[in-house]
């Protein structure tokens, strides 16, 4: 089987944040030649969307601060996709409005815990799931707990968490294997 190569994206936040799309995102994804690119919400804008469609199929969930917009509205929370016979949990990972709010209730009291967010990962998904791409936090992750590879490539928009700064994500799957790359792309 061939390998497929997706485009991973979160937390662009146009124009919240940043004007338009890198132009060095783009060229990554045109590079790989990625067959679809995953977009875990926050795009803010849907244009975002528009933009990233001239490259390959786009596939978006909606993040918090996409209810702004009625196209944003419409996005599901989260979804399940397969691409070479590996199943992909998609999702920003804020959990809905409750979610959200419990979330800020806990970073306020007790601060932010990457492991906590990651723990309630799985359980949005079928156990069959191999793959959840996220976003929300901002922050990278590229971690496999069991046999699930929770990847989120931080955020495409400026960034003030990881060092790695504005960043896109590869995801690779052929022969039922799977890796994920994080590409840093300057904004």
């Amino acid at each position: 089987m061939d390998e497929i190569t997706l485009g991973v994206v979160a937390d662009s936040h146009v124009p919240e944040r940043m004007t338009r799309i890198p132009e060095a995102a783009l060229l990554c994804f045109r590079r790989a030649r990625v067959s679809a690119i995953l977009h875990a919400g926050d795009m803010t804008h849907p244009r975002v969307l528009n933009q990233f469609e001239q490259i390959a199929p786009v596939i978006a969930v909606r993040g918090n601060r996409d209810i702004w917009t009625r196209a944003g509205r419409r996005l599901p929370l989260q979804q399940v996709l397969e691409f070479g016979g590996v199943r992909i949990g998609l999702t920003h990972g804020h959990g809905g409005l409750w979610g959200y709010l419990l979330e800020k209730v806990l970073y306020y009291t007790v601060g932010f815990s990457l492991a906590r967010y990651l723990s309630r990962l799985p359980m949005m998904f079928p156990r069959d799931v191999r793959v959840i791409v996220f976003g929300h936090t901002h922050r990278m992750a590229n971690k496999w707990v069991g046999d699930t590879l929770l990847f989120n490539p931080g955020s495409l928009g400026p960034e003030y968490y990881d060092r790695v700064g504005a960043a896109v994500g590869l995801l690779r799957i052929g022969n039922g294997r799977v890796c994920a790359e994080v590409v840093p792309v300057r904004a």
